[in-house]
């Protein structure tokens, strides 16, 4: 999990913009309790993610994700209270509202104060590994798929070091972001361990 940095990072890319169907703000941090305890389950991960550049209906959700629509509405609103999610438009089926939602941003980037509560902070990352590894294609060796776990000793200023330059990588690849290229993910994270683990 990346601390965001301190100065606001660049806007997205116009190549996000373009497939989008709704508009929203480029960047939201992410650092209220209730924000992370919503991302840190791995249902309302994958509603987040379905949202990025398409607003979906609770029924669409429910369908893509094949659960029930009972479900997948109570996360959806778990996500509206916690300021993640919105009503982005409505639309009128026979006698009911049927109402899309979509992201209050594009990125969500992670921003850990020194109150926030360990546990959320580590289910956010598990549940966000956990992510990047379901949309993980089969490893090929064609020098652009690399994956590396590393246990380390670090200094306190070479562990400060690292940070900024994984902030940096990420702000390389988020600006690198071309809507006729190839679709890849990128998991990045510097976190501190038990001793024995």
């Amino acid at each position: 999990m990346a601390r965001s940095p301190a100065k606001p990072p660049p806007p997205l890319p116009a190549a996000v913009a373009q497939t989008a169907d709704y508009e929203a703000p480029d960047v939201l941090v992410v650092d209220r309790t209730d924000q992370l305890r919503a991302l840190g389950d791995d249902l309302r991960s994958s509603i987040v993610v379905l949202l990025r550049e398409r607003a979906h209906s609770t029924t669409e959700l429910a369908e893509k994700l094949g659960l029930p629509k009972g479900t997948v509405g109570h996360h959806v609103k778990v996500l509206e209270k916690a300021g993640l999610i919105r009503v982005v438009r409505t639309r009128q089926v026979r006698a009911v509202t049927e109402r899309y939602y979509g992201r209050t941003a594009r990125l969500f980037l992670f921003q850990v104060s020194q109150d926030a509560d360990a546990e959320d902070v580590r289910n956010v990352a598990a549940a966000s590994l956990r992510r990047a590894a379901e949309e993980m294609l089969p490893f090929s060796e064609d020098d652009r798929t690399a994956f590396g776990v590393l246990r380390v000793r670090l200094s306190d200023r070479d562990a400060l070091r690292f940070a900024r330059r994984i902030g940096r990588l990420m702000k390389d690849v988020q600006a690198a972001e071309d809507a006729s290229g190839e679709p890849y993910g990128v998991a990045v994270a510097q976190f501190k361990r038990a001793a024995d683990a």
